[in-house]
């Protein structure tokens, strides 16, 4: 998840330039301050008004006219921005170099055939979270503990040749400079972030990934018959013991000297090292934001601490509550409890992707059954709320039924001190979206009030062994012996207002035969249906003792209270 950095040297624009400058990403104009550090990405919609912090990356997706340009910097400039990108080639005129200068904001270029997410995702790849664990970052082997973009550059510098360090899946997690001395296969490969099929394919068929996943040596590999590949490479096997964890692919004239091929296996040792120290650093790091997710949601004296280092700090938030629909949870030792498991945090990285994209400094983390957003929200505070539905209802919509999955919406926390406020909110929203059964799947706290008000009072009257009293007890009595429907007659009249026609349709009956148990449940329950209390009173108990739950015995004993979907008239 992306989110600001808390200021180290490895996420300025001159390190984003330098890593991406070969392939991606081109300086246009402007850029005289490429030291700054950078906050995040931001996607430009010119029909939305974008709220984001200073220091941020645009992608000016759609953007090419030079006046728009122009008047894009300026807006940008007021707002902080770092940096404008638009897809090359492009022509510079002098209005667009004078505006890149004097709004402080680079215009850079990306390159033709790069997809906008391609660039969003290596962005993301390099601006490391800053704001979380220790201010200095480790090293290994003398480079940034999980830097693999600097070591990519050291073993490129090793071997002379430029580098890609891929996963298990022929994946590229990061890369070196100098890609412009490859072919371009390995320009297809680094656009793509992914090795082309046709080429994991043809290396599998000529039996190279078995030979590197067999041995500890280099392999050579030569040209495929491809017109793209038209340089060498040569490719190690990372490894951690008897696990591989990925490999380093090398554009090369020739085979490799003696020396250098050492020089490449000790690099793998360190490259297995960084590997590792990412895999683990991603678990902790996971875990700490889930502390201090749920430290500054549960309010008390670590709150202002956590919401500090969440970068949180004098910034209106809101809070959003992500649970999954489907009854009771099984045990998370058996197989259906497992999935519930993967499924939950599955949704949670989902949604941290997304606030990430609409806020940067959005924070997600799964605390328990339920994954919590804190989303940030600048800008007007009127319509938070309205932003905030929209937020939601997107995301669910473009998981689709992949996950069937609610999300309830607290009320807006102008400071950290209210994130407590409109947790609790959330939560009751959330509440009653599952117990609705899916009926809604996004709700404010505000919107579903009364709802929550009742599932609070059914929880009172479990708490306290309460049971159904009076007229609804004979009912039920009744019922019991004999059979009947006359419970589920009353329940249909009231829930339609005393209107006989609509409520025999919803009980499956004609109105005659409707009218007719109206006038037992009169006699039987001793009940007056033209007295608004007694009224009352009964659709009380039907809505605090859904259908299965109430107790025809008079001794007092805890009522098993089960989500339901209240009705409410």
């Amino acid at each position: 998840m992306l989110t600001p950095t808390s200021g180290n040297s490895y996420t300025s624009l001159a390190r984003v330039l330098e890593d991406l400058g070969d392939v991606l990403l081109e300086s246009i104009a402007g850029g005289g301050g490429t030291r700054r550090q950078l906050s995040g990405v931001v996607i430009h919609d010119p029909l939305d008004e974008a709220q984001f912090f200073a220091q941020t990356v645009v992608l000016g997706v759609g953007v090419h006219e030079p006046d728009d340009v122009v008047r894009l910097l300026y807006e940008l400039g007021r707002k902080g921005a770092a940096a404008l990108v638009v897809r090359s080639p492009f022509t510079v005129t002098a209005e667009i170099r004078r505006a890149a200068d004097e709004s402080g904001v680079a215009l850079l270029g990306l390159t033709r055939g790069a997809s906008w997410a391609q660039v969003a995702a290596m962005l993301r790849t390099l601006l490391v979270e800053g704001d979380i664990g220790d201010i200095s970052p480790q090293t290994l082997g003398g480079m940034p503990s999980g830097d693999l973009f600097a070591l990519a550059n050291a073993v490129a510098a090793l071997l002379d040749a430029p580098v890609t360090i891929e996963d298990r899946s022929s994946r590229v997690l990061a890369f070196s400079g100098r890609q412009d001395e490859a072919d371009q296969s390995r320009v297809e490969t680094i656009l793509g972030r992914q090795v082309p099929e046709r080429f994991t394919l043809d290396l599998a068929r000529n039996g190279v990934f078995e030979r590197l996943h067999r041995g500890h040596e280099p392999v050579y590999v030569d040209p495929l018959h491809d017109e793209t590949m038209t340089v060498p490479r040569v490719a190690l096997a990372v490894r951690a013991g008897d696990e591989i964890l990925g490999s380093i692919w090398a554009a090369v004239p020739g085979p490799l000297s003696k020396e250098r091929t050492q020089a490449l296996i000790d690099a793998g040792k360190l490259v297995a090292l960084h590997m590792l120290r990412l895999r683990a650093g991603a678990d902790v790091e996971r875990r700490l934001r889930a502390d201090l997710v749920s430290t500054a949601l549960e309010g008390g004296a670590g709150a202002t601490e956590a919401i500090a280092r969440l970068g949180l700090v004098g910034q209106p938030a809101i809070v959003l509550a992500l649970g999954l629909f489907g009854g009771p949870d099984a045990e998370p030792s058996t197989e259906d409890g497992l999935r519930r498991v993967v499924d939950r945090q599955r949704v949670a990285d989902a949604l941290a992707m997304h606030l990430s994209a609409v806020q940067a400094r959005s924070a997600v983390a799964l605390v328990g059954d339920v994954a919590y957003g804190i989303v940030p929200m600048p800008g007007v505070q009127a319509d938070c709320q309205e932003r905030s539905i929209r937020v939601a209802s997107t995301f669910l919509e473009r998981i689709g039924q992949r996950a069937d999955a609610a999300i309830g919406i607290g009320p807006p926390a102008l400071d950290g001190s209210g994130l407590s406020r409109s947790r609790d909110g959330a939560d009751r929203a959330l509440r009653v979206l599952l117990t609705n059964g899916g009926a809604r799947r996004v709700a404010t706290a505000e919107d579903v009030h009364v709802e929550a008000l009742m599932l609070d009072l059914a929880d009172l009257a479990a708490a306290r062994g309460a049971v159904a009293t009076g007229p609804v007890a004979r009912l039920l009595d009744y019922d019991a012996r004999h059979q009947s429907q006359l419970v589920d007659t009353l329940r249909h009249w009231l829930d339609a207002f005393g209107d006989v026609a609509a409520a025999s349709a919803a009980a499956y009956v004609h109105p005659n035969t409707f009218r007719y148990r109206l006038r037992r449940v009169a006699e039987v329950g001793e009940i007056n249906l033209d007295d608004p209390g007694e009224r009352f009173a009964a659709m009380l108990q039907l809505r605090l003792h859904p259908t299965g739950t109430m107790s025809r015995s008079r001794t007092p004993h805890r009522v098993n209270v089960r989500p339901h979907r209240p009705n409410l008239t």
